[in-house]
């Protein structure tokens, strides 16, 4: 492992752990006070992608979901080489992240894992897929296009994920990232239809990758999830 490699595991690491610490730590305090409106809770999670991916893009891509980094490979705009020590260092952030929100509010909320609480798991599948597949097809747009002017794209993944927060996040607590699921759910021993969110997000995935491969840009312009395209 060369120091370019484990720079950019350690920028997953810190990113996925500021998006989980941030999203399920609001979540946890939330409980704590009685709750927040839905609107406060999709505003937290849009600045807990926003500021990783802000912070860590230029260095790892800032993929941040085990999700979105197989769309990315599956896609072939990321080499599958790379997929493990991403996986890994995602799910590792993910850990720090519910174990330092255990740590400093306690274990109420079952530490923000999500949990279908309504709409049958049909509908609750349905929905996490649908806003898995957007969240993807915006990491592509940005990928494929770059930043655009002002950074403007940058937006586009942490708006995905703050307005399914807010549309969905009653119903099945808005997953779109196993890491996200997996971590505080394995730290509070909360296992309800864990398999729901650990198929629906990579099927997705799955689907927006084979449907949008990449399109052919300049390379001035390409995004910060193909950099290590083909390194």
């Amino acid at each position: 492992m060369n120091r370019e490699t484990a720079r950019r595991w350690a920028a997953e690491v810190g990113g996925t752990a500021l998006l989980v610490g941030i999203g399920t730590g609001t979540i946890v305090a939330a409980g704590r006070v009685g709750g927040i409106p839905q609107w406060w809770m999709g505003c937290a999670w849009f600045a807990a992608v926003l500021i990783p991916l802000v912070l860590f893009i230029a260095r790892s891509g800032a993929h941040l979901n085990p999700a979105v980094t197989f769309a990315l490979a599956l896609s072939g705009r990321f080499a599958w080489r790379n997929v493990p020590g991403y996986w890994a260092a995602q799910f590792a952030g993910a850990f720090v992240a519910s174990a330092a929100v255990l740590t400093a509010l306690g274990p109420s909320s079952h530490l923000g894992a999500t949990i279908p609480v309504q709409g049958g798991l049909l509908l609750d599948f349905a929905v996490e897929a649908i806003f898995t597949a957007l969240l993807v097809a915006s990491v592509f747009l940005l990928a494929d296009r770059g930043e655009g002017r002002r950074r403007w794209r940058m937006l586009l993944p942490p708006l995905v994920v703050g307005v399914s927060t807010y549309v969905i996040g009653p119903w099945t607590g808005s997953s779109l990232n196993p890491a996200r699921t997996v971590a505080p759910a394995v730290l509070s021993g909360t296992f309800t239809d864990l398999w729901l969110y650990l198929v629906s997000a990579p099927l997705a995935a799955a689907v927006v990758a084979a449907l949008w491969r990449p399109q052919s840009v300049d390379i001035a312009d390409r995004g910060p999830g193909r950099i290590q395209a083909g390194t």
